[in-house]
């Protein structure tokens, strides 16, 4: 693909991330706590590879943590640990937030509560803050 094409997917996945981030929130109202967690997770996934589309890049990774560290244009990221940090925190509701065999003997549902779901959210949309900043500050670039 070329820049301008790549540029133009990474606002479709960073939109994509935004709508993903409502989809959070209306599960959080909801009492859907551990959905509220994937949907924050899948949320800073897609925004995180929004940026790798924005430098002409193809992500393929679903763990967010590994897409911050390996991201081609780390050293441009104004704090990479606290991009690590936030991504290690969402990369955990990747999978025991949909599956009961992730989880010893409960449900997903039964084991993620409202302050995971809070904090998940809360996470995302940082996250999703922070990508949308930098793709601003990087329109030139």
């Amino acid at each position: 693909m070329s820049v301008s094409k790549n540029r133009r997917e990474a606002e479709r996945w960073l939109l994509t991330a935004e709508e993903g981030l409502r989809a959070a929130e209306t599960l959080l109202n909801a009492g859907l706590f551990a959905q509220a967690c994937f949907y924050a997770q899948q949320s800073g996934e897609k925004t995180v590879k929004a940026l790798w589309y924005w430098v002409d890049a193809e992500p393929w990774e679903h763990s967010i943590q590994r897409l911050v560290m390996d991201f081609p244009e780390k050293q441009r990221l104004s704090d990479v640990a606290q991009w690590i940090e936030q991504a290690a925190l969402l990369d955990k509701f990747y999978i025991p937030t949909r599956y009961p065999n992730g989880l010893p003997d409960l449900t997903p549902g039964q084991v993620y509560m409202r302050p995971e779901a809070v904090h998940g959210l809360e996470t995302a949309r940082a996250l999703v803050a922070a990508c949308r900043k930098w793709v601003v500050e990087n329109s030139g670039a």
